[in-house]
């Protein structure tokens, strides 16, 4: 028996050592392709506990930014003993169909978060800042099938990021309804969305009629 010349045998070793790097490829694309990938819960959706708490999406500051207003207050009570700012963000998908249709959908929710408001750092000589500090968070929620009123309020424990139902009887409740310009919600104070509902005729009949009433009067 001869033995090959050195040339064929290291071809033929070549050959078997491509041969077993391809069996190991697709024996790794084989058992890849049997594992479901994990999809991430949309981090723009909010879920709840067993106990009924809402769970607030830790990046709720990549929502869409609404407003921010200073010292605002909707009853004649003293003012606060600070100033503070408040933020208003809701989730990506009710903003686009409220700019589509003026409304705003099933799952729709807002997040208010207040932070001190300061007027003393670095070179600022007037005006007010939005200092580090959160002081508090609040949640507006639309869940047609949990909430008997279709909205419901919640308040947010900043360390846990859980909310808890703030209940029906809250004037919170009464105050949206009564003064809400679209669907209890204050649009009448999201510079950017406004328009759109004036555009798309969504404004509430309350709203319409709170406003007029100034202009009547003249």
């Amino acid at each position: 028996m001869s033995i090959p010349p050195p040339e064929v045998q290291v071809s033929k070793v070549l050959v078997l050592i491509s041969a077993i790097v391809l069996l190991c490829a697709c024996a790794l694309f084989r058992s890849s392709a049997a594992v479901k990938p994990v999809v991430a819960a949309s981090t723009s959706e909010v879920s709840y506990d067993k106990d009924g708490n809402l769970l607030v999406p830790q990046n709720y500051r990549e929502w869409i930014y609404l407003t921010s207003g200073i010292n605002m207050s909707y009853t004649d009570t003293s003012a606060a003993a600070h100033d503070m700012f408040d933020n208003v963000f809701v989730n990506p998908e009710a903003f686009q169909t409220f700019l589509k249709t003026g409304t705003w959908p099933d799952k729709t929710t807002f997040v208010l978060e207040v932070r001190e408001a300061r007027n003393k750092g670095s070179i600022n000589l007037r005006g007010h800042y939005q200092g580090t500090d959160v002081m508090g968070i609040e949640v507006h929620a639309k869940d047609e099938s949990r909430f008997p009123g279709k909205w419901a309020f919640f308040e947010v424990d900043s360390s846990s990021m859980k909310g808890k139902l703030i209940p029906q009887s809250a004037n919170c409740y009464s105050c949206h309804s009564a003064h809400g310009a679209v669907d209890t919600t204050f649009v009448q104070f999201y510079p950017t969305l406004l328009p759109t509902a004036e555009k798309k005729h969504t404004l509430s009949r309350a709203y319409l009629d709170e406003n007029a009433a100034p202009a009547a009067k003249q």
